[in-house]
């Protein structure tokens, strides 16, 4: 920072001191000015002259009364004006009080609206220039006459030009942080929005597996000492159940790789082409399902295939966990115009039969999956027993369909 940058941001953290330094290069001005006679002998000529008390007095007080133009810019404007309005009527030769109106003038236009800056304004140039035309010694056609017009003009057209300069800048400035506060609060959703998916997904991976794993681990603990071969089939189900539970946590998390990171998995995320395989580990776990599908040759994105799968994948879930060791489960997957309807039904019996007494957030997630797709879900106990979970799932997306219409 420079000597001239630092110099303005001291007089800028002290605006009285500021102020009282103009009033005194003000005075100054005005009273070198006072003592300079434009009417010498020869005609219009220049000369010096000795100001009279009066006029001395009467710019000492202009010249105080601007140390308060900020704090009171209307009333410094009334003060200065009177005593130009003297000066003009009594003082001759006339000396240069009305500087300090001009600059009261100028206050007063830079720190009000455009409007008040008109009425004033005009008010001041009027009784300035009235009362030095139709009140002072000299005729009204002087230069002195019209240059008091002028000056007072200039004092309000520059305040408000200042003022407008100001109300740009200020107005680019707060643009710019509300530009910031947008993008930051952009940020801020997408970082929330993301949260939300990777947590949806780790926790339909980790219930369905742990789920799978839970069951199969007490079958082998049950029939070990009766029936080994069978608690042997069951703990290579446990393996086969973790094992998968750890790829597709292995690629969740791959997600969330940086770009320096190791090369993240390749798999592609499962969809409605692997429902075979995943209705054959809840079978393997001793849970009848049944499958019917009406969606041949439906081409889903990639987004409405993950979530029908997650859907199926949690409502087996919860089935496996609360509808108890005896019941079915049936899973249907329909095409109906422009969506793709999907039903899990179970007929299950068990005393907590309604997976959202658990706490759990299951239905939740589901419930978050569908709706971001513009979707709809319903679930609840069907009629004599069992739950019914039906979501509709639109075929084409907003992101599907501007890419096609592109």
């Amino acid at each position: 920072m420079g000597t001239l940058e630092r110099t303005r941001c001291r007089l800028a953290a002290h605006p009285l001191a500021l102020d009282a330094a103009l009033a005194a290069g003000v005075l100054a001005c005005m009273v070198v000015g006072s003592f300079v006679d434009p009417h010498g002998r020869n005609g219009v000529t220049w000369g010096v002259r000795t100001p009279d008390p009066l006029a001395l007095v009467l710019m000492t007080l202009g010249a105080l009364a601007l140390v308060f133009r900020r704090r009171a810019p209307r009333t410094v404007l009334a003060l200065t004006g009177t005593v130009s309005v003297i000066e003009c009527i009594v003082d001759d030769p006339r000396a240069p009080v009305a500087m300090s109106a001009v600059i009261a003038l100028y206050t007063v236009a830079s720190t009000t609206d455009r409007p008040t800056t008109w009425r004033l304004g005009l008010l001041t140039m009027t009784v300035l220039t009235g009362a030095a035309m139709l009140g002072g010694p000299l005729p009204w056609y002087a230069q002195e006459n019209l240059a008091i017009f002028a000056w007072t003009g200039i004092g309000a057209t520059a305040g408000d030009a200042v003022r407008s300069r100001r109300a740009v800048v200020q107005a680019i400035r707060d643009r710019a942080e509300r530009a910031e506060r947008t993008r930051e609060e952009e940020a801020r959703r997408r970082v929330a929005e993301e949260r939300l998916r990777i947590a949806r997904d780790l926790h339909d991976v980790v219930a369905h597996h742990i789920a799978l794993v839970n069951v199969q681990a007490g079958v082998a603990a049950h029939v070990m000492d009766k029936r080994p071969d069978q608690a042997k089939e069951a703990l290579a189900h446990v393996r086969e159940a973790s094992r998968s539970a750890l790829n597709e946590l292995r690629a969740t998390v791959g997600l969330l790789r940086q770009s320096g990171d190791p090369e993240a998995p390749t798999e592609p995320a499962p969809g409605l082409d692997r429902l075979d395989e995943l209705v054959g580990t809840f079978r393997s776990a001793g849970l009848h399902v049944e499958v019917a599908r009406a969606d041949h040759g439906t081409t889903l994105p990639a987004a409405v295939d993950l979530a029908a799968y997650r859907v199926i994948q949690e409502a087996l879930t919860n089935v496996r966990k609360h509808a108890g060791g005896e019941a079915k489960a049936e899973v249907s997957v329909v095409r109906v115009g422009p969506n793709i309807e999907i039903t899990v039904l179970d007929n299950g019996s068990g005393e907590d039969q309604d997976p959202s007494d658990g706490g759990g957030h299951g239905l939740l997630g589901m419930r978050e999956r569908v709706t971001a797709l513009r979707g709809t879900l319903t679930t609840g106990p069907r009629y004599g027993g069992g739950f019914r979970v039906h979501a509709i799932l639109p075929i084409k997306t907003r992101t599907a369909a501007t890419g096609g219409s592109a």
